[in-house]
């Protein structure tokens, strides 16, 4: 009797959990439907699983249209997320492994500083970080896209926090070989850190990558545009291109998949360790 209990408990769990998993990848489904098909099969009244008519050449017709340069929007994206979050493991890190390890009567204040920023809202500091970004003649470039954004407090709180539980004991041994805090950090630390440097560094790269009010004022020219903001120049107040959008969505969020298919086992070991409830 508890045999068969146990039997139906695992099959209504692997009924539920695939249920759930067809249900997740419905968004995806439709991206490369629609992205495959014509606006006249996107907009039937006549739903078919598949379009009529296979179209495997709008992925060509992305790259190939000279209104949208999707191919450097994507580069910039690359470029932007691949930047943004290596400086921001770096600062933070630095910042976190400070807080946590380096003696300083102030330290603690510091830390409650750098938390209340996460309380001051985007849009209040959104124009006067625009101001200073015009005025560096940062219109339009890759640095100010990118320098603005490098900080995180949430990541230097998730350094902070792991950092204060991680074993003293291999620190105290490379001070004894005579390392001081920068090697330490860089010897010690970071070799033994991984779980949570991957998991802040996927969490970075995926707010840079879908990042959009920022890349959409900073990025004026086309030669500056993110992937983000060139899907939204596929809508328009006079037409609205729809198998080029449903494509062009497929084709972002690839790189996103790959990231976060790689990186998915460190972000809750990361976050776990880092002492967050």
């Amino acid at each position: 009797m508890d045999d068969a209990l146990v039997r139906a408990g695992r099959a209504l769990r692997l009924v539920l959990l695939t249920a759930l998993a067809l249900l997740f990848l419905i968004p995806f489904y439709l991206l490369v439907r629609n992205g495959l098909a014509d606006d006249r099969d996107i907009t039937s009244p006549e739903w078919t699983f598949f379009p009529r008519e296979v179209r495997w050449g709008n992925v060509g017709e992305l790259f190939a249209d000279g209104s949208v340069p999707f191919a450097r929007s994507l580069l910039n994206s690359a470029l932007i997320a691949v930047a943004t979050t290596l400086g921001t493991l770096l600062l933070a890190s630095l910042a976190g492994y400070g807080l946590a390890r380096i003696p300083y009567r102030h330290a603690n204040k510091v830390f409650y500083g750098i938390l209340g920023t996460l309380l001051v809202p985007a849009a209040v500091t959104f124009v006067p970080s625009f101001v200073l970004v015009s005025s560096l003649g940062w219109i339009s470039t890759l640095r100010g896209l990118i320098v603005p954004t490098l900080f995180s407090a949430f990541a230097c709180f998730v350094f902070r926090q792991y950092f204060l539980g991680f074993p003293r004991e291999l620190e105290d041994a490379a001070q004894v070989d005579g390392l001081g805090y920068w090697r330490t950090y860089w010897l010690v630390v970071v070799p033994n850190a991984r779980p949570v440097f991957a998991a802040v560094g996927t969490i970075v790269f995926l707010g840079a990558w879908n990042s959009f009010l920022w890349p959409l004022v900073i990025g004026q020219d086309q030669s500056a545009w993110t992937v983000q903001v060139a899907l939204s120049s596929f809508t328009t107040a006079q037409v609205v291109r729809l198998h080029e959008l449903f494509v062009a969505a497929a084709v972002s969020i690839l790189p996103l998949l790959l990231v976060f298919l790689c990186f998915q086992r460190w972000i809750v070991a990361g976050v776990e360790r880092s002492g967050i409830d």
